[in-house]
Order: structure tokens, then C-alpha cells, then sequence
């Protein structure tokens, strides 16, 4: 009888509770393909300036080298998670390079695609702050595009990938069975959802100035939650930085000199707000900023809220994606297991790639992930961001120091 009685309150606890609950509509899973192997590639002839949609809804901006495409994104009343998977081939570029999926901020009069058709430019800069780097902060009626990815193109694979291909047929270490076909990277940018939502145009820039390019596919997919009281954590974006030079602007060599700083306007009722950053150092020469390590120095307010090295020093184990890298031999004692089955030891020349070095937070054939911090106890109104890398080498001929960096917020609602 107890037992009975322990059992009807439970179920009547139990029918209150879900009659408390509001039930959500399911939409179910989602999948966008935005791109299918579409060429990134520089061709000022055949794509200069802006190249209108294509049969595939394709839109070509600076001569190739960015790829866009409206797109439409299911409205969720439930929760959801949305992740982006990235692939990238060579179709004849061997080189590594920076790569940035994006989406043009929602809240932005004035994006990459309306200064494209010359409808906007970039606002103008404060020169004294921000020297010529336009486009890298917020400005009237401009907002910086927003980053769903950072990535580097690993050395040829695909292309150069055929175990009889000249160039890399001998290049191959004995741990490596075959070369990649490809590299395939996934993400989980759910915080971003609320720029995607309905109508969107979401894009992919690679730095390649050769006629052949990559083939780059990015896929969009969106996984409700099967609960059907879960109702969606709904988030707002704020972009505060890109120094990304997407189109028309200058190697941001900025930080060799001052840091960024930047206003910002948090809103009322912003709950658990999270600071965004993706950063990586370039300057591919010897000593350059892709190859030292150096400290970020993130600000809010002047107060420091984090401090880094972006570093990677896992690059090799990226070596299957860099068939095309540069090969050198180094002099090395190794131990090994002699004819009498004993551990001798002797002088060897072992082969090591440029892909193998460790880098400023990426690795040829990498992506990058987001660093993450929370501002707990930030409050609503006018504040700032401050971006510092006291270290940073400027440009100088062709050593081209640079840092791309990109920050957001993120707040619930």
C-alpha cells in the first residue's frame, strides 16, 4: 500500500510537471550543403571585381578568391546544435594558405558583398587609431563579418596526392601509408546560430593567387533536440574585430606598432556573455611571427581578461594532408634494432617537411579552433576591446608579418 501510495504522487508530480511545460514544435534535423567542390581560385581576367550568382547561386568576389551563396536557414523553436564541416582540396595550388568561412553580419548595412558591387565602401578609419586597416572594426552602419571557421590549406593534397604524382611520389615518409584525398574539418558554431536564422549569405575566402586554387565544400548541419519541452537558448552576436584582408585591405601588421581598441554597447538583459578570439601569426620567412611564439593580450575595459601564446607544436601530425611541402634532410642519432637483434645506435639523415614545423596556433592542413572567456560580472552599456600583441613584427619587403585575428561576443537572452 505504501509502495502504491509513493507511486501515485510521483505520477501525479510527474503529469504536473509536463502540464507546467509548453510544448515546442518539431522542425527536425537539417542539412545545407552551400558549396560542393566549388574552384577558389585568383583569376583577374575572367573574375574581376564582383561576378553575380551563377546557375548553383554562386556568387565570385575578388577575382575568385571568395566564394558566396545565400542560403536559408530553418527557424528552431526547439534547441539545436549546428555544426559546419569544411573540405578543402588542391586543384593545383600546392601552398599553404589562410582560409576563412564567414557569414555577412546580419546587423551590417554595409558588408563584403555590397562594397563588392560598389554600392558601399568601408567606412572611414580613424588614422590615427587605426592606420589604413579599414573594415577590421565596426564602423556607421558597417559591422565586421563574422568567421564560422579559420583554416590553412595543407601543402597540395588532393592534386598532388597521386602515389605516382612527380613531385610528391618520393617525398612520402615511410609512416605514412598514402597521401590524403582531401581534408575534412568540423566545428560546432551553435553560439552563431542567430546570423545564420532565415536568410543568410555565407561565404569562403582563401589567400591563393594561382589560377588553379582549391576546391573547398562546406555543409551546414543542424540537430534539434528530440525533447519537446526543450525550447531554444536564443543568442545574439556582436562582432568586435577581423583583421582578415578579405577584400581591398592591407597586411595588418598593425600590432607591430599599438594595439586595437575597440567600443562596444552591451544591452540590457545580456545573460552569460562569452568573449570570442581566433588568432593566427604569419610571416613565413625565418624568424618570422608564423614561427616565434607570441604573447595575445586581451582586454576589456583596459583590465586584461586573458592572456596566450598561440601555439602549435603538433604539425606533424597533420603530414599525411602535405604531400607538396618542401623536404629537408637533418643529421640525427637514432637508436634502432641491429642484425644481432640488439639496440645499436648510428647517424642518420632523416626527412622533414616544412608542415611539420610548429606554428603561430595552426598547421598547414588545420583549422583554428575559438578560445573562449567568460566575462562574468560585465555589465550593460558602453565598454571596450583591446586587442595587444606587444611583440609583433611588422612588414618589411617580403617578410609579411601579419596577425589575423577575429573576436565576437556572444550573450543569451
Amino acid at each position: 500500500m505504501k509502495n502504491l501510495i509513493i507511486a501515485m504522487s510521483l505520477l501525479f508530480s510527474l503529469s504536473s510537471t509536463a502540464a507546467n511545460h509548453k510544448e515546442y514544435a518539431a522542425k527536425g534535423n537539417t542539412t545545407i550543403t552551400v558549396f560542393n567542390k566549388e574552384n577558389i581560385h585568383f583569376d583577374p581576367v575572367k573574375l574581376e571585381g564582383y561576378n553575380a550568382a551563377d546557375a548553383d547561386g554562386v556568387i565570385r568576389l575578388v577575382n575568385g578568391r571568395i566564394i558566396l551563396k545565400k542560403i536559408q536557414v530553418p527557424h528552431y523553436e526547439r534547441n539545436v546544435k549546428v555544426y559546419i564541416k569544411t573540405t578543402v582540396a588542391s586543384n593545383g595550388d600546392r601552398w599553404d594558405k589562410s582560409g576563412s568561412v564567414f557569414v555577412l553580419p546580419r546587423k551590417s548595412a554595409i558588408n563584403l558583398l555590397s562594397i563588392a558591387q560598389g554600392k558601399n565602401k568601408f567606412p572611414a578609419i580613424d588614422s590615427l587609431k587605426l592606420e589604413k586597416l579599414v573594415g577590421v572594426v565596426a564602423g556607421k552602419d558597417y559591422k565586421p563579418t563574422v568567421e564560422l571557421m579559420r583554416f590553412m590549406t595543407p601543402f597540395g593534397v588532393g592534386y598532388y596526392s597521386d602515389k605516382d604524382n612527380a613531385l610528391s611520389s618520393k617525398r612520402r615518409p615511410v609512416y605514412i601509408p598514402k597521401w590524403a584525398d582531401c581534408v575534412e574539418w568540423q566545428q560546432d558554431i551553435t553560439d552563431r546560430y542567430s546570423e545564420l536564422e532565415g536568410e543568410a549569405y555565407v561565404g569562403v575566402y582563401i589567400d591563393t593567387w594561382t589560377e588553379q586554387g582549391y576546391l573547398a565544400s562546406v555543409e551546414l548541419q543542424f540537430k534539434e533536440s528530440p525533447i519537446s519541452c526543450d525550447r531554444m537558448t536564443r543568442t545574439e552576436v556582436l562582432p568586435l574585430i577581423n583583421t582578415v584582408y578579405y577584400i581591398g585591405q592591407e597586411y595588418p601588421d598593425i600590432f607591430a606598432r599599438k594595439p586595437i581598441t575597440t567600443d562596444f554597447t552591451l544591452p540590457k538583459g545580456a545573460k552569460n556573455v562569452r568573449l570570442k578570439y581566433i588568432v593566427t601569426g604569419h610571416g613565413g620567412h625565418n624568424g618570422g611571427d608564423e614561427f616565434v611564439q607570441k604573447e595575445n593580450i586581451l582586454s576589456v575595459d583596459n583590465k586584461v581578461v586573458y592572456r596566450f601564446i598561440p601555439w602549435r607544436d603538433d604539425c606533424a601530425s597533420f603530414r599525411r594532408f602535405n604531400p607538396g611541402t618542401g623536404v629537408w634532410l637533418e643529421k640525427r642519432v637514432a637508436s634502432y634494432i641491429g642484425e644481432d637483434g640488439e639496440y645499436t645506435e648510428k647517424e642518420i639523415e632523416e626527412p622533414v617537411g616544412s608542415s611539420d614545423f610548429s606554428r603561430s596556433n595552426w598547421c598547414p592542413g588545420s583549422d583554428v579552433m575559438p578560445e573562449e572567456v567568460k566575462l562574468e560580472g560585465i555589465t550593460a552599456g558602453k565598454h571596450t576591446f583591446t586587442v595587444d600583441i606587444p611583440k609583433a613584427q611588422a612588414v618589411d619587403g617580403n617578410k609579411l608579418n601579419h596577425w589575423l585575428v577575429s573576436a565576437y561576443l556572444v550573450w543569451d537572452y
